[in-house]
């Protein structure tokens, strides 16, 4: 039977847990631990975590994607030390997994985006911060206690707004901006559609403003961004967004090769290969598909992330080897937030990272900088 990791967190501190040998193993179960969630934090809340576009097949299809990479493991390499830490846009972290900006966390733990803060702290890992936060910036900042932390930033029609976020951004600590760039209109999801979510009448988004709280609570999460969203943003933003605040800039949610190289032509600093954890376009690639051909076109350019589907740790590993820097989690984490709160929270981002030192170990790599191509081959289809 599973051992329900989040009630045990490791007892290793931050400090240990990016080096040091394998630790003994847990037996964990991410499927059970998003039923255990389902349960504690209500129907609406979790039709709204795990909608995606239309059927919700890509959501699946992102999973999918990283089994059709096998790894290719090196022997007879010395692994009694591991080490997973790296830096990231210049910030120290325990591992390359990054909590994804998701929204709306105070439906799965009272401490909201707070308790997100405190616990990727403790683990020593990257936090973002959505716009769609249920608490505001400043406090989110002040939860984390100075680890480094980003925040996901949407361009509003109301740009006055937009800059004045980024500017409290900026006052508040944070240390880059993932400008979202797939969701000039929100995807059609029926999951959110048929289950009737709205934003709960205690809840509130203090990050954007009072009207647009207003008509997510009268009209529902698709309604708004189509009303609130700009859908006229170009690569011009990304300049924009880079000079209102001089924070670095990741464009999150690009699936082509040219995209990547024209958002760093346009000063991005890096890009996130997303599709938006498949809740916008139904038919658009596994970002595991497409990682590759990005990773080759950017040469090196910039930081390179992805997300979609990251489910264990061979897939942190896998990502790595197929190009990336780093990779973002989030419905996990919503999941182990509603199950668990912060310790749960806690001792997922612990097991992601302790547990991809075993995966490291068995692949006879010691570093992150060991990880090449030469440990990915692509199935071949049976």
């Amino acid at each position: 039977m599973p051992i329900i990791y989040f009630m045990a967190p490791y007892s290793a501190s931050a400090t240990a847990l990016g080096a040091g040998p394998v630790v003994e193993p847990r037996d964990i179960d991410l499927g059970a631990l998003e039923e255990l969630a389902k349960t504690a934090i209500g129907q609406m809340a979790y039709d709204y975590y795990a909608g995606g576009a239309e059927d919700g097949g890509l959501v699946q299809e992102n999973i999918a994607g990283w089994g059709q990479w096998n790894l290719s493991p090196k022997v007879l390499v010395d692994v009694s030390t591991i080490s997973t830490r790296t830096k990231l846009l210049g910030s120290d972290v325990m591992g390359p997994i990054v909590v994804a900006p998701t929204a709306l966390h105070a439906m799965a733990t009272p401490g909201a985006e707070r308790d997100t803060a405190r616990a990727c702290a403790r683990a020593g890992a990257m936090m973002t911060l959505s716009s769609l936060s249920n608490a505001p910036l400043d406090e989110v900042a002040e939860a984390g206690g100075g680890a480094p932390q980003w925040m996901q930033v949407y361009i509003l029609k109301d740009r006055g707004r937009t800059k004045e976020m980024v500017e409290q951004v900026a006052a508040a600590g944070y240390k880059a901006l993932l400008l979202t760039v797939d969701a000039p209109v929100s995807g059609l999801r029926y999951q959110e559609l048929r289950g009737g979510v709205s934003l709960r009448d205690d809840l509130e988004l203090p990050n954007l403003t009072d009207a647009s709280t207003t008509r997510v609570k009268g009209e529902g999460f698709m309604a708004a961004v189509c009303q609130e969203f700009d859908p006229s943003i170009t690569y011009d933003d990304i300049a924009w967004l880079s000079e209102l605040s001089h924070l670095p800039v990741l464009a999150k949610g690009v699936t082509r090769s040219d995209d990547a190289v024209k958002c760093l032509d346009a000063g991005a600093a890096g890009v996130v290969v997303s599709n938006h954890g498949g809740r916008q376009l139904r038919d658009a690639p596994a970002p595991a598909t497409v990682l590759p051909e990005i990773a080759e076109s950017l040469t090196g350019r910039g930081t390179l992330l992805v997300d979609g589907g990251i489910r264990r740790p061979a897939d942190v590993l896998k990502a790595l080897a197929l190009g990336a820097d780093g990779v973002l989690i989030g419905r996990p984490a919503l999941w182990a937030l509603g199950s668990g709160g912060e310790d749960g929270l806690v001792a997922l981002l612990e097991w992601f990272t302790l547990e991809l030192r075993r995966v490291m170990a068995l692949c006879g790599v010691r570093s992150l900088q060991e990880i090449d191509t030469t440990l990915v081959r692509r199935k071949v289809p049976s």
